[in-house]
């Protein structure tokens, strides 16, 4: 009487045959041909849409380099934000196409999974919701113009100088050199520095044994033509007289306004003129 084969032998046989046939599947000619024009088909899409980016980014750049020399053109601020939205929409799109693309060089039926993703859109719609928030609050941004790059603005505690308008975030440079991206959906309230002119006050101390009334001469002298040497100033900085003054020292008070975010330039200029002006004159100045 022949002896049954045990359960254990029988798991034996099977996993030897399963092992056989994948290592006759890793030899078939079948196998490496789809590997072969997978990887190639997969580069090509890779080479191409770097092109196309590269390529679509340089045709943008150009055509706002010629609308802005048209007479109808919107400020420099408002292109430079619409030029970078496009080149990121632009990015999103082909890339996007890419994978789709790529998922079909794999034997990957897209529709499928697009019918599966409808299927699961319900479980996936409450993850979305901050999304599809980004997208819209990143396009009312731009419409309304609220900031622009290039501009220097403050919004939920960072503070700098905008570079780059995304559809999803918004990329903001500090002072010291640091990036901060901060999505578009929870923008709250924003300051913008750089849509109107800025002023500042310039405060300098004399003492009191010299003429005031001559100071203030000599001041206004310096002042009057500096608005036709720099056109960073709006109008002719105002000297506005006696601010404070002690037993034994008067401050004066000089009001500036610049184009915007100028005023800091500005005012140190004016100070390093106003000291070696007054110096020239025997007049300490602190």
């Amino acid at each position: 009487m022949e002896d049954k084969p045990t359960s254990t032998q029988v798991n034996l046989n099977t996993l030897n045959n399963v092992l056989n046939e994948f290592l006759v599947y890793l030899k078939s000619e079948e196998l490496w041909s789809f590997i072969i024009r997978a990887s190639v088909e997969i580069l090509l899409i890779l080479i191409i849409s770097f092109l196309v980016v590269k390529i679509g980014n340089k045709l943008i750049e150009k055509f706002f380099k010629v609308h802005m020399r048209t007479p109808l053109r919107y400020s420099e601020r408002r292109q430079r934000t619409i030029l970078k939205l496009l080149q990121n929409v632009l990015a999103y799109l082909v890339y996007l196409s890419a994978i789709f693309a790529i998922l079909s060089s794999l034997n990957i039926q897209v529709a499928g999974l697009l019918a599966g993703a409808g299927i699961a859109s319900v479980a996936v719609a409450f993850g979305a919701q901050s999304l599809v928030k980004d997208f819209i609050t990143g396009f009312f941004i731009v419409f309304e113009d609220q900031f622009g790059v290039g501009d220097y603005i403050k919004l939920n505690g960072a503070e700098g100088t905008v570079e780059e308008i995304g559809l999803r975030t918004t990329k903001i440079k500090g002072a010291s050199g640091e990036q901060h991206i901060i999505p578009n959906g929870s923008i709250g309230a924003i300051i913008n520095y750089s849509v109107n002119d800025t002023s500042t006050y310039i405060d300098f101390v004399v003492p009191t044994t010299v003429d005031i009334t001559e100071v203030e001469k000599k001041v206004e002298k310096y002042l009057n033509p500096l608005v036709e040497q720099y056109e960073e100033l709006t109008r002719t900085p105002l000297l506005m007289g006696v601010q404070n003054f002690t037993p034994d020292a008067v401050t004066l008070r000089i009001k500036i306004e610049t184009t915007s975010m100028q005023h800091s330039k500005m005012a140190r200029i004016i100070r390093r003129d106003l000291m070696e002006l007054l110096e020239q004159y025997g007049v300490k100045v602190d």
